[in-house]
């Protein structure tokens, strides 16, 4: 068995050492790898780390980037037109097992092109990946081989999907501002804003959680004996929080089958709002309408005059300055005390 050996396939030189474990294509270093099964698994295993998305672009990235290589490698033969190179480059992937291409309608001055391919090795990964879009390796690549070989930023758009049932994937190439370092940075822009939506909504629902926990805690409603319950109002009370214990109160009071509601102010901020004030004389009123008698206890002196600034009118509800005296009196009402 020969150790060294080469092949002359159009034009193309193809050389093994064994002895070396080398394989030259074109004189350059190469491997062959089998295209449905590992290959397959290598693009099957960075979708898997990365997620199809990103993959994507690492594939669209990486055929662009090489791509230049090669464009600027046929760029710089010498006596070699640009479109001898098309030639040169499509025989040359062709014979490397890259599939069938064709450059169509090229324009040298305006720089736009056509190409089509046809059962390339992507297009094979990608049906036995069972896919229904094709890759963005083979279509990017030769956007990148043009933006080397015609000293223009190229991009593409892909008109056609052999993968979809159409005899070949057909491919526009035009001049174009879009680079893989902008849809990299776009892909990373759109990546940290998911994350901050993610953490924005975890934030919104522990906020949630914790505020409905502070509303439990700050305005329980204590039922203390049979018919007597007791709502202690801790700290300030803004629009949102007085709707919340109003509601509350009034949907827990027939539960409790309570007679007498006593509203304990003695936590309440003495920096108290008009809004605060109006929020006591409201939920008295209310709880009246539901035949439940409010007691307010807890007003201190300065509570007092701040109540009396306010205009509002809690003149109608019986008043005392503990809350054992509001229990004392509710219970006295109903013919009980506390032996």
């Amino acid at each position: 068995m020969d150790k060294q050996a080469g092949i002359d396939i159009g034009g193309i030189s193809f050389n093994w050492d064994l002895e070396k474990g080398e394989f030259l294509f074109e004189q350059q270093d190469a491997v062959l790898f089998w295209v449905s099964s590992a290959m397959k698994s290598f693009f099957d295993t960075i979708e898997e780390v990365s997620g199809v998305e990103a993959s994507n672009l690492v594939f669209e990235a990486t055929g662009f980037r090489q791509g230049i290589v090669v464009g600027e490698y046929f760029q710089n033969m010498k006596n070699v037109s640009v479109t001898e190179a098309v030639g040169l480059i499509t025989n040359t992937y062709s014979s490397a097992g890259w599939g069938l291409a064709k450059v169509e309608n090229l324009n040298i001055e305006e720089k736009t092109f056509t190409a089509k391919f046809k059962n390339s090795w992507e297009y094979k990964i990608n049906k036995a990946q069972e896919k229904s879009v094709g890759g963005k390796y083979m279509p990017a690549h030769y956007a990148g081989i043009f933006s080397g070989l015609l000293n223009e930023n190229m991009w593409y758009e892909v008109v056609k999907d052999q993968i979809q049932g159409h005899e070949f994937t057909e491919v526009k190439y035009f001049p174009s501002t879009i680079t893989v370092n902008h849809n990299i940075g776009q892909l990373a822009r759109k990546t940290e804003m998911d994350e901050i939506l993610h953490l924005e909504a975890v934030v919104e629902d522990k906020v949630r959680d914790l505020t409905e926990l502070v509303q439990e805690l700050s305005s329980p409603i204590i039922p203390v004996l049979d018919g007597i319950v007791v709502v202690p109002l801790i700290g300030k009370y803004d629009e949102d929080r007085s709707e919340a214990l109003l509601e509350k109160t009034l949907t827990n009071l027939p539960s409790h089958k309570a007679k007498y509601v006593v509203l304990d102010l003695t936590g309440l901020n003495e920096n108290i709002s008009q809004h605060t004030a109006s929020f006591i004389e409201k939920i008295g009123s209310a709880s009246t309408l539901i035949g439940v008698t409010t007691i307010l206890v807890g007003i201190s002196p300065q509570l007092s005059i701040i109540i009396t600034q306010s205009n509002v009118q809690l003149s109608n509800f019986d008043c005392f300055q503990t809350l054992q005296h509001g229990i004392h009196y509710a219970l006295a009402q109903m013919g009980r005390r506390i032996i």
